[in-house]
Order: structure tokens, then C-alpha cells, then sequence
């Protein structure tokens, strides 16, 4: 049986591939605007009368609460505040278009980073890092 990983070994194994102050830097700025083009995308959609992010909040939250309390209150606090960024929206901005442009030069963003680092992004090794990103930005070490 494989022991499960810490929230410090996550963050220790996401910086490996993070240490060049530019790719700290671009990712400080990419993986917010990534998470919140993430949730505006989805705030659009809704199931059963919800909007699709709140559900994709439930479904992640059991991994951050596994993580233990600092990332389940980082990745609340994370989120809530991708909620009421969305709940002050402009009507005159359109959302899909806007948070479209958002992902997409986010993730630019990101490859243009790990080009500099010149290591491959760590979701390439296993997907769950998508997830590790938001709280890396908060928690990282310096």
C-alpha cells in the first residue's frame, strides 16, 4: 500500500519544476486566472438549475479536505472569491468570450514559464497537479 501524499509533498514536488524566478512568476499570475477561466466557463452551464461550478467545487473538495484544513480554507477562500468576482460581473462584458481569452493566454502563459525553466509541467506525470497549481501559488516555498 503506498502512503498518500502530504499537502508539503505535494508542494515540494510541484516547486521542482518551478524554480526560475520568471516561471514562479508567471505562474503566480497564470494558475488564479486559469482557476477563475475555469470557473466563469462553468458558471455559465447549469445542472439541474446550479451552475456546473458549484458543482465542480463539490467534486474537488474532497481532495483539498484530504489535504487537511490550510488547503481545504486556501481553495475556499480561492474559490469564493472566483464566486463573487462572477456574482459583480458586468453584463456588458461577455463572460464565455472573456474567460475564453483568459484560459487561453493563461495556459500560453504557463508553457511559455516552463519553456524558461526548461522542465515539462508536472500534470504531464500526473493530473492531480491541475489541482495542486491554486494552492502551490498561495503555500509556495520560497
Amino acid at each position: 500500500m503506498t502512503a498518500r501524499k502530504t499537502l508539503d509533498d505535494w508542494l515540494a514536488e510541484y516547486s521542482q519544476s518551478h524554480q526560475h524566478p520568471v516561471n514562479r512568476a508567471i505562474h503566480t499570475v497564470c494558475v488564479p486566472a486559469i482557476l477563475f477561466a475555469i470557473v466563469a466557463l462553468l458558471w455559465s452551464i447549469r445542472v439541474f438549475g446550479v451552475p456546473a461550478a458549484y458543482l465542480l467545487m463539490i467534486l474537488v473538495a474532497p481532495f483539498y479536505a484530504r489535504l487537511g484544513l490550510k488547503a481545504l480554507g486556501v481553495m475556499t477562500a480561492q474559490l469564493l472569491g472566483c464566486v463573487l468576482i462572477l456574482s459583480l460581473w458586468p453584463r456588458a462584458l461577455p463572460l464565455i468570450a472573456t474567460s475564453t481569452a483568459i484560459f487561453v493566454a493563461a495556459w500560453i502563459g504557463q508553457f511559455v514559464g516552463h519553456a524558461i525553466e526548461g522542465k515539462r509541467p508536472q500534470f504531464f506525470q500526473d493530473l492531480s497537479f491541475l489541482l495542486i497549481g491554486p494552492l502551490w501559488v498561495v503555500l509556495k516555498p520560497h
